[in-house]
Order: C-alpha cells, then structure tokens, then sequence
C-alpha cells in the first residue's frame, strides 16, 4: 500500500498556496538542472507531494533568484555550485496558483560534495539519465528537460 502524501490532494494543496500568497503576495520559485559529466540530470523526490523534481523552492525576502538556487541546489542535493548559475527561462506556474511564477536555472558547473541523506523535505535524490528518468517524474519537469536538451523556446506555462 502506498502512503499517501499530504499535498496529493488538491484542497489541500490549494490551501498551503493560499497560506503562501497571504505571506508573500505574488510568489516566486526557483528550479534548477544540474547535468554531471555523463550527461544525467539531477532530481529530487519529495517527502510532501509525489513524484520525482528537479531541486527547487521559493525565493527567500531579502533574496535573489540565483541566491535561492544555490540555497537549494545544497540543500536539496549537496550541489555546491560554481559559478553563476544561467537563468533559462520565468513561468507561470498556475497548477497551485494564478500568482505563482517559477525562475529555471542551469548550474553549468557544480561540485557534489556528498551523496544526498534523507530529511525531512527530501526522500531521495539521485542522477539519471536524460532517457531513462524514474517513473512518476512530474510533468513540468519532463517538458523543461525536454526543452533544455532540444534546445526549444521554453514555454510560457510551468
């Protein structure tokens, strides 16, 4: 049996949207690829809501973009990066909100500095290749990296 997570379900996930946007107004996130040296892109799944991501969160009062990416690239996936990260696209992300906006970075150059223990946030995260990702990758990510590795226009919708 699997164990349903908390945010699965739309009422609730509806609601940490509104507890956000009663904190913050319009929101912004950050999401990242990192690829390693074989080409196998970096993701992350989830202790709240299914389905494997690349890393990511919101953006911080008093924080850039970038600033949170790097935040979360260590946080999330012991990436240290180096270097600027390069901005690939902004989204709307209307799946939880109409006022959620998502910034989409590269971090052309990164470090692992250990493998990735489980926390409280995050089950598990791993490399994989960009053909074989784990079942259950979410649909946005799927078409970001798709985008990414084709070389297409990003779209304007997470």
């Amino acid at each position: 049996m699997t164990k349903r997570l908390i945010l699965d379900h739309p009422a609730l996930r509806r609601l940490f949207f509104f507890g956000a946007l009663a904190t913050r107004g319009v929101t912004l996130g950050v999401r990242g690829i990192a690829r390693d040296g074989e080409g196998r892109v970096f993701l992350v799944r989830h202790t709240y809501i299914s389905g494997w991501h690349l890393p990511g969160g919101g953006v911080e009062r008093g924080e850039t973009a970038e600033e949170a990416m790097v935040r979360e690239f260590r946080e999330e996936g012991e990436l240290r990066t180096e270097g600027p990260l390069r901005l690939l696209g902004l989204f709307h992300n209307n799946a939880g909100s109409a006022l959620d906006h998502v910034a989409l970075y590269e971090a052309p150059a990164f470090t692992v500095l250990r493998p990735k223990a489980p926390d409280r946030e995050i089950a598990e995260g791993g490399f994989f290749p960009a053909d074989a990702l784990p079942e259950g990758t979410s649909r946005g990510t799927l078409a970001r990296l798709r985008e990414f590795r084709e070389g297409l226009s990003p779209a304007l919708r997470w």
